[in-house]
Order: structure tokens, then C-alpha cells, then sequence
């Protein structure tokens, strides 16, 4: 083999290995922001249902600017 044929065959080897990197990023920071998502909606459902147990004028807002 040719200088020039390893070298091509290097960078081919090195752009695999990069879009296989890229690809594993972008899988984690997908998965990530699932978790995210989750979260926020437990964390919602939980304040909702703590609104739900308080007595009645309790957990609304409140105009300060009156």
C-alpha cells in the first residue's frame, strides 16, 4: 500500500469514528432531555396535587400591585 492509500484509509477510519461520536452525543443529550421532560412533569402533577388538598383562597396568586 501506497503513503497516500493508508493515509486516505486513516482519514476514513477517523470520520467514522467521529460520526460515531457525534451520533452517541446526540443520543445522551436526547435522553437527557426525556429525563428532563419527566421530571418537570412529575414535579407539576406533585404542585397540582398539593393545590388540590389546600382549603378553599389557599396556593392562588396574589395582586400585589393593587
Amino acid at each position: 500500500m501506497s503513503e497516500m492509500s493508508v493515509a486516505i484509509a486513516q482519514s476514513l477510519i477517523s470520520m467514522k469514528s467521529a460520526a460515531t461520536q457525534q451520533a452517541l452525543q446526540l443520543e445522551m443529550v436526547k435522553q437527557n432531555a426525556d429525563s428532563d421532560q419527566a421530571l418537570v412533569a412529575m414535579l407539576q402533577q406533585a404542585s397540582e396535587q398539593q393545590q388540590a388538598m389546600l382549603p378553599a383562597g389557599q396556593g392562588g396568586n396574589l395582586d400585589i400591585t393593587a
